[in-house]
């Protein structure tokens, strides 16, 4: 057996801890700055990339609006930046595809102009405008439960300990309007007697909204149903006992329970339900989101037609002088390198532009030609379709059409609908194409609403009516579907009329 000496070890140990430089061919893909570009483009929806393109003519001095482009008006034929971008190989400077010559703009003439329309508005005399408060003293805020509640309180009568109990219950309630803590845990946080805290719970419970301030569902109720039926016997012992049998619509039993009719059970059934569960649900901050559709799909003439949505969306030319610049002898090597940079980056913004319209354009081509019984008829024509398909058919990857697909809408005779939207798995027929899920669910959707209130359809009735309708599914697909349309099961859609 051969053994290594301690000046052999040494030397095993720097040659183990050497650093050397070594060559190694391998392929990767690399993603230039540019190329970002324009995939983040792609993403964009119409609104964010005028957006974007504002904020490059701010930083690119070579990239230009052309005069007068923001301003005009939409028409019914394409606009020229489609036109434009339907041309497969269009390589343009400029979006208007015109001259590059500003035309000899005087800015001279044009700055006076504004100085005199500047203070035009401020030598006029008795003017209404120059009375008119600042817009910061008549904009409109919405306030929120927790401003509501405080309002409230200030106009009530009652001591400093209270108040600060009172304060500390508003400021502890959640999105419903319900309270999570308990006297202990209050008297704990504000150091308040716990009469104190008694005492600013029946304050807080007694404002607008009724039912604010509760620990829980069945409490929310009470107090509104005390609030509009002071004198009503029963509904407080129902709301209390037998809202799980309400809930399973046994109405028979509750009116057992109650030695009442069932038509009252239903009566009182019917009252309940015009109570707000969530007291804070008016006051959530839940702003309006509204939808610019980037496509407008239109038939005329018994043809349908594409046209998208170029709002706001300036034209953009290269600037010629800094062509001029960069041709110029005079200028210094720095000074070239810097605005070739840019006007090699402005260039490349109108390309991948372009790019990005002809994508679009191409994309939304496939899929009206493939769920053409969409347009003409609506939901329940809608056929499966794949990314793949439409991928493979304009010859990109299928990442480039789901991010075409992608915070991108659509407006035709239907309604507004993302792009995603057309993208749907399919489900079996028993005889002939298969049918798309989004056609399934609007199928189920429109049974459950002309079904008999009083006999609902179960989840199996609705596999056996779609089976008659050539449609091949399983009672558990039918019941995932409902549950995420938010439809309830048959046995809590139960109606007594």
């Amino acid at each position: 057996m051969m053994s290594l000496g301690r000046g052999a070890l040494v030397y095993w140990g720097r040659m183990a801890l050497e650093i050397r430089q070594t060559q190694k061919l391998a392929q990767k893909l690399v993603l230039t700055q540019q190329l970002q570009q324009a995939i983040e483009l792609l993403v964009l929806n119409s609104q964010e990339l005028v957006e974007a393109v504002n904020k490059e003519l701010l930083e690119n001095p070579a990239l230009e609006e052309v005069p007068g482009s923001r301003n005009e008006q939409y028409s019914e034929a394409e606009s020229q930046l489609q036109k434009e971008a339907a041309k497969p190989g269009q390589d343009a400077q400029e979006q208007s595809n015109g001259s590059q010559d500003d035309g000899g703009v005087d800015w001279d003439k044009i700055l006076e102009a504004r100085r005199k329309s500047d203070g035009s508005r401020t030598t006029s005399a008795g003017s209404r405008h120059e009375e008119m408060p600042p817009i910061e003293a008549t904009l409109a805020t919405s306030h929120d439960l927790a401003d509501h509640l405080m309002w409230q309180l200030t106009l009530q009568s009652c001591t400093d300990a209270e108040f600060v109990a009172a304060e500390a219950i508003i400021h502890n309630l959640d999105h419903r309007g319900y309270l999570d803590l308990d006297i202990d845990e209050l008297r704990h946080e504000t150091g308040s007697h716990p009469d104190a805290v008694e005492g600013a719970m029946m304050i807080v419970q007694g404002f607008d909204p009724i039912g604010v301030g509760s620990r829980d569902l069945v409490e929310c109720l009470i107090y509104q149903a005390k609030f509009h039926w002071p004198e009503d016997p029963y509904i407080l012992e129902l709301i209390e006992n037998h809202l799980p049998d309400l809930e399973r619509r046994d109405y028979h039993s509750i009116a057992r329970a109650l030695g009442v009719h069932d038509e009252d059970v239903v009566e009182y059934h019917r009252m309940i339900k015009t109570l707000e569960p969530w007291p804070g649900r008016p006051y959530q901050d839940a702003p309006d989101r509204y939808i610019i559709p980037d496509i407008t799909v239109e038939n005329v003439g018994g043809e349908w037609r594409i046209l998208q949505n170029d709002d706001g969306m300036p034209r953009l030319r290269v600037s010629s002088y800094y062509q001029r610049v960069l041709s110029d002898a005079a200028s210094s090597k720095d000074d070239k390198a810097y605005i070739k940079e840019r006007l090699e980056s402005a260039d490349f913004l109108i390309k991948s532009i372009f790019k990005r319209q002809r994508t679009i354009h191409k994309v939304m081509e496939c899929i009206l030609d493939r769920q053409r019984g969409f347009f003409d008829h609506g939901v329940e024509k809608l056929r499966p379709l794949v990314l793949r398909e439409i991928a493979d058919e304009i010859g990109v990857h299928e990442s480039t059409v789901s991010r075409v697909t992608t915070n991108k809408y659509v407006q035709c005779s239907h309604g507004i609908f993302e792009l995603k939207y057309f993208f749907n798995a399919g489900i079996s027929r028993l005889h002939g194409e298969d049918v798309a899920a989004e056609a399934v669910r609007q199928k189920i959707r429109k049974l459950i609403q002309d079904e008999d209130a009083k006999k609902p359809l179960s989840d199996q009735k609705i596999v056996q009516l779609l089976v008659s309708q050539n449609i091949k599914i399983a009672r558990r697909t039918v019941a995932k579907y409902r549950e995420g349309m938010g439809i309830l099961p048959s046995s809590r859609r139960k109606r007594v009329l």
